[in-house]
């Protein structure tokens, strides 16, 4: 084992970068592989505890691996955010009264949930269809043709009882 001298303590001073280098180098291998140190183990060298030490490493199946990400964003002008999935763009409506919102997507693969952050409403949750672009919104509009029979029903629960009672608010007969 050879002793290890501060650089100032050296019989020969450096004159040049290189010779330094060479000096600092063979510092270096004398302290961390040949140097015992007290206050490790068996007073092994700092490359032996490194050297026997697991290393980590990714594993070699990542499907099960999920990928969760949290974005804060602002709904455009049309009511619609826009999401990256695999390299391509996918754009979600909200709904036009949602316009300028600052929101937080929650994205746990395909699972989306785009949350307010004002009032921390949830405002869509689905589900991304990697075949399409824009994702529908799951809503058919109402058929207001006049064969049609529509009929919107609301229940009513009362404070004092158990009733529950049956509202017709609209309701449209054939002509």
């Amino acid at each position: 084992m050879r002793e290890v001298l501060p650089l100032r303590a050296q019989p020969v001073q450096p004159a040049t970068a290189q010779e330094l280098q060479l000096l600092l180098e063979a510092f270096v291998k004398i302290y961390n592989h040949d140097r015992p140190q007290r206050s490790l183990p068996h007073r092994a060298s700092p490359a032996t505890i490194y050297n026997s030490l697991p290393k980590a490493a990714p594993t070699s199946d990542r499907a099960t691996d999920a990928h969760d990400r949290v974005r804060h964003d602002k709904i455009d002008d049309g009511g619609a955010d826009t999401l990256r999935v695999n390299g391509r763009l996918h754009h979600i409506s909200v709904g036009r009264t949602y316009a300028r919102t600052p929101v937080i997507l929650l994205i746990q693969d395909l699972d989306v949930r785009i949350v307010a952050v004002a009032t921390g409403e949830l405002l869509r949750e689905l589900t991304i269809d990697p075949r399409r672009d824009y994702q529908p919104t799951g809503r058919h509009a109402d058929n207001t043709n006049s064969n049609s029979r529509t009929r919107e029903t609301q229940v009513r629960l009362s404070p004092m009882s158990c009733d529950i009672t049956w509202l017709t608010t609209q309701q449209r007969e054939p002509a």
